[in-house]
């Protein structure tokens, strides 16, 4: 009977294997990758990726002046032409309401969200790690809160994982936040948020899956968490801030550390995605002195997601969290390069499953068995 040999031949043969089966990916770009998989504590495959980069936008940078009519700050127009881009519009709205129909039973302060309020900032940091960033602005103007919203124009997001290294910068009395929507009001709502109140301590931050209260007005305790932000960080530094939402549980990370996780009334139905900088002078926000400001900055801002949209029916079989049929698994974890993925592996007929792209990523089942049969004695 045949056995396996020690030779040193085998021995090398499979220790290359191992090496390749399990080395550093490749960068790749979205045209190669059927899906893609996240990491953390529950890893989800999603089927579409995006990625929009701030950092180098010298050409479109400039700080508008806040305009102090209400209708003037309404119907304002965009601060540069990056807004009006193909890349910004195809994903992005820029929103124009206020809260005149319909304030928070506590505000004290007209709220009137403005174009004019969302605009590309150079970076002055000592030492910048990018050239620009993305401003959401919000500040207290004798007769309003003039305010910033971002939301995506599409509503069919079903599961996703959104990250955006950002900060919070300005004085206390407002909300920054990224969160998902879909329904309507009180009861109805599906929403999990990541906020950060101006003026809370700077290592804490808020995440809830809404609606935190009931019709009554009692808070519900499973639906919130306070955190803490790790490494001593606070919210004024900059920071890579993710949301896993899958189908069982939200999630929250901070420069990849966990920091937050609720299972308790998990979004179900399609959603949009959500950015704003705020106040009403409420109890939430606090109310922000006269003429004080606050800020949300972001450098990037990327995206692996699934969709109701209109794509193809085994794609849309991700939902589920299984990659059936994905004979292409990329990652935006493992990658060198922010923003590019790289290929976990690929699979075809005869072909292991293995780490790698190209001609050099594809080790044949049959040459692997085939080598090692020689080696037997």
């Amino acid at each position: 009977m045949p056995r396996l040999s020690t030779s040193p031949s085998l021995v090398l043969l499979v220790s290359a294997y191992l090496r390749f089966a399990t080395g550093t990916p490749s960068l790749t770009d979205d045209s190669q990758c059927g899906c893609y998989l996240t990491n953390g504590t529950i890893t989800g495959y999603f089927t579409e990726h995006k990625f929009f980069d701030f950092r180098s936008l010298d050409q479109y940078q400039g700080v508008p002046a806040p305009i102090t009519d209400i209708d003037a700050s309404a119907n304002a127009s965009v601060t540069s032409d990056y807004f009006n881009s193909a890349e910004w519009n195809s994903s992005w709205s820029l929103q124009a309401w206020n809260t005149s129909g319909g304030a928070r039973g506590d505000a004290t302060v007209l709220r009137v969200n403005s174009p004019n309020n969302v605009y590309i900032e150079k970076n002055t940091d000592p030492s910048p790690a990018s050239k620009t960033y993305l401003t959401l602005r919000t500040e207290r103007l004798p007769d309003f809160q003039t305010a910033a919203e971002v939301e995506s124009r599409s509503k069919t997001y079903h599961f996703l994982s959104v990250r955006m290294l950002a900060r919070t910068v300005g004085s206390a009395g407002a909300v920054t936040a990224m969160f998902t929507y879909s329904g309507g009001q009180g009861a109805d709502v599906q929403e999990a948020d990541l906020e950060v109140i101006t003026g809370d301590p700077q290592g804490l931050v808020h995440y809830t899956n809404q609606p935190s209260v009931t019709s009554g007005g009692d808070v519900i305790p499973d639906a919130t968490q306070n955190a803490t932000l790790p490494d001593g960080l606070g919210w004024s530094d900059w920071a890579v801030h993710r949301f896993d939402w899958t189908p069982t549980q939200s999630t929250w990370y901070v420069d990849g550390v966990r920091t937050g996780n609720i299972s308790f009334q998990v979004p179900r139905d399609p959603a949009q995605v959500i950015l704003n900088s705020w106040s009403d002078g409420g109890q939430w926000t606090g109310n922000m002195s006269l003429h004080d400001a606050a800020y949300l900055q972001i450098q990037w801002l990327e995206m692996v997601y699934n969709s109701t949209g209109a794509e193809p029916a085994q794609r849309r079989s991700l939902l589920s969290g299984r990659a059936e049929g994905c004979k292409a698994v990329c990652s935006v974890d493992e990658t060198s390069k922010t923003g590019t993925p790289v290929m976990l592996w690929t699979s075809g007929a005869g072909r292991a499953c293995v780490r790698g792209s190209g001609m050099a990523g594809w080790i044949t089942v049959g040459l692997v068995l085939g080598m090692a049969y020689m080696s037997v004695g």
